[in-house]
């Protein structure tokens, strides 16, 4: 696909990097994550930031050349289909059998260099954390992969996932399935504020200054 233009910054990107909107026949401003709605579509950087400021500066009426209303927490509604949608492939993760929860498996799945990426829910301790961060380390000293981590989802949210309880860390294993889930977990990521080290990974998504075309 062609870059697109974000309607509040002005910078050119790849899709990827960026929420597509469309107009329902209501009018009002619909949220195509998938980018497969019909109609005319406009592009905001996949940011929080910059979702609520096109909503709260009338941006996406001046996109569309049209008076149109976006839903009072536009915001809070893009992060909950993100959200639902990052959780529904951890859920087809585990349902593939490239999924692993708990402590002692979550090490063992790092340090043998299995992990696509690791999970930890907000509840989890600081020292839970440290140590399964130094097995990751410790595989980036041996010359493995570089195994990103998370912590964007409550024990609860993981629970109802992955169909247990007491979810507190959790590991996904490399391949196609594990490709899924780190998309959608580094796109949640970045819109809820992003990682440095996520950041370092979208870098290079393409936001040039030389804008293409803000409309489809």
């Amino acid at each position: 696909m062609n870059e697109r233009t974000c309607i509040v910054t002005r910078r050119a990107g790849e899709p990827d990097g960026l929420l597509r909107f469309v107009v329902a026949p209501d009018m009002s401003v619909v949220p195509d994550l998938k980018r497969q709605l019909p109609g005319r579509g406009c592009w905001v950087s996949a940011e929080r930031i910059h979702v609520e400021e096109a909503a709260r500066k009338n941006l996406f009426s001046r996109a569309f050349k049209a008076k149109v209303t976006p839903p009072d927490d536009l915001g809070g509604m893009v992060d909950m289909l993100m959200a639902r949608a990052a959780l529904g492939s951890l859920g087809l993760a585990r349902k593939a059998g490239q999924l692993v929860m708990g402590a002692a498996k979550v090490d063992s799945a790092i340090r043998s260099g299995k992990a696509a990426l690791v999970l930890h829910a907000l509840e989890a301790s600081p020292d839970g954390v440290r140590k399964l961060d130094q097995a990751r380390r410790a595989v980036v000293w041996q010359e493995g992969p570089s195994i990103p981590a998370y912590k964007l989802f409550s024990e609860a949210e993981l629970g109802l996932a992955l169909g247990g309880t007491n979810v507190i860390h959790a590991a996904v294993l490399a391949g196609d399935t594990g490709k899924a889930v780190l998309k959608r977990m580094v796109a949640l990521d970045r819109y809820r504020g992003g990682s440095p080290e996520d950041r370092m990974m979208l870098a290079a998504t393409g936001d040039h200054d030389d804008a293409a075309e803000d409309m489809e």
